[in-house]
């Protein structure tokens, strides 16, 4: 036990869970005590505000109350900066508080940020943390900025400079969480600007810190090329940013069509919008459904074929290194990709002319594996423990939990106590990762054995 905690000897994947289980527990006190609640909140206990921190610090956004009746001014400004450190990470922020003071990194820091950030060994460190950091703050800001517009003549200067900020934070963190009511994002559903803001950010922080430095390093170089720029500035891409743009692109409109063609003739839903408003409605659901948690739409009351696409869509997520959950569209496309080598009889999985190594395919079946054991062993345990709710809103709820999104079909509250904590327990292993968690359990061992070959017939 004591070599558990040992922080020489921890592994990095150890390191990372226990940083965030460390924020987990201080944001739940602080949550817990009464100067960070109004006086007339309805009574809460202990449980309730270890569940709201978790679903902050994991970016999911299900919570068992509206935060806004809760938590009073100095709650929220707690709760911003649990998601801003979920989101980004405690180590990023920690490793960023290092360098802004001076301080040298060891080597075993410098491998446990790299393993927090997905960072690429070949680019400098200092610069990538800062440029995480510029990207976030700048997004926010300009987001925050933007969203006033229309909260200032709404709530007043105060108020809605802050729910502004609130929103901004939340959204490029795919956090899910808003301070303006108990539905969501729902008395926006026809408002453009709020839809077109947060859909941006939601799109931002779901990219990946990777993709990012791409984009900024590939507009810097092309900035000079005139009318060629749309020519050159695919070929500055890295093969894993076009694959993450390719595949968040094709989700994107995907969902938005399939979301559209399920419900435009649910009048509980959308059938009594224009065309336009239908479309606006659907790309938001598809949107949201990348791990951000907001809605504008009544689960309950969409179709059950539509909640089985926004499931998958959950399920999929984001991209890695970023504010967003799931198994990741590099997944689902390398996955793909292996599908159609398959299909055309090629021995190896290529992407843009190159060859996609043996080790990343097994990585990818390891982490598809892995997280359907946990989503199923999660839904079992909810099944069990909580037999007065609809089996198929236990699963949406399950899926929402892992995929870190935060969309319910109004269960969360309805949850035993057994429940809320196989949801907390889903919602930590979606952010920090289901391998990440195996590995802060398991010491990984390095060796290596070489076999004989043998043939398994699989079909």
């Amino acid at each position: 036990m004591k070599h558990f905690f040992d922080y020489k000897t921890m592994s990095v994947a150890r390191k990372l869970s226990i940083s965030f289980i460390a924020v987990i527990l201080l944001g739940s006190i602080l949550l817990s005590l009464p100067i960070f609640q109004y006086a007339n909140a309805p009574k809460t206990h202990y449980i309730d505000h270890l569940f709201t921190t978790v679903s902050m610090v994991c970016v999911t956004g299900l919570s068992v109350f509206p935060i806004s009746k809760v938590y009073n001014g100095w709650g929220q400004i707690v709760a911003i900066l649990l998601m801003q450190t979920g989101g980004l990470g405690l180590v990023t922020l920690m490793s960023l508080s290092y360098y802004t003071l001076r301080r040298k990194m060891s080597l075993n820091d410098q491998t446990l940020l790299q393993s927090a950030i997905t960072y690429n060994s070949s680019t400098d460190l200092k610069k990538y943390l800062y440029m995480i950091f510029k990207v976030t703050l700048t997004l926010e800001v300009l987001a925050a900025s933007i969203l006033a517009i229309d909260f200032i003549p709404r709530f007043g200067l105060g108020h809605g400079i802050f729910n502004s900020i609130f929103l901004a934070v939340s959204a490029f963190c795919n956090a899910g969480f808003d301070n303006l009511g108990a539905t969501s994002l729902a008395q926006f559903k026809l408002n453009p600007l709020v839809n077109i803001i947060v859909c941006f950010l939601i799109i931002s922080g779901g990219l990946g810190f990777a993709v990012w430095k791409d984009l900024i390093e590939a507009t810097i170089q092309t900035s000079h090329k005139g009318p060629k720029l749309i020519k050159t500035f695919p070929k500055r891409l890295s093969n894993h940013s076009k694959l993450v743009l390719k595949t968040t692109t094709i989700i994107l409109l995907t969902g938005t069509l399939l979301s559209w063609l399920l419900e435009f003739g649910n009048f509980r839903t959308i059938a009594n919008l224009s065309l336009p408003k239908q479309l606006m409605v659907s790309f938001f659901q598809t949107v949201t459904m990348r791990t951000a948690g907001f809605s504008t739409i009544d689960y309950t009351q969409t179709d059950f074929a539509t909640n089985l696409v926004y499931i998958i869509q959950m399920l999929i997520g984001g991209a890695p290194g970023g504010t967003a959950g799931g198994f990741k569209v590099t997944v689902i496309a390398i996955l793909l990709l292996l599908f159609k080598a398959e299909l055309s009889g090629q021995s190896q999985v290529t992407f843009h002319y190159r060859t996609i190594p043996s080790s990343i395919i097994k990585q990818t079946l390891s982490i598809l594996t892995f997280f359907f054991i946990i989503l199923i062993s999660g839904y079992l345990l909810l099944l069990e423990l909580n037999p007065h709710i609809d089996p198929f809103s236990l699963f949406f709820e399950a899926s929402s939990a892992l995929a870190t999104v935060g969309v319910t079909m109004n269960t969360t509250n309805q949850l035993s106590l057994g429940g809320r904590i196989v949801i907390m327990f889903l919602m930590f292993i979606g952010r920090v990762g289901p391998i990440t968690v195996l590995l802060s359990i398991l010491q990984k061992k390095e060796k290596e054995i070489h076999y004989a070959e043998t043939e398994i017939i699989l079909g």
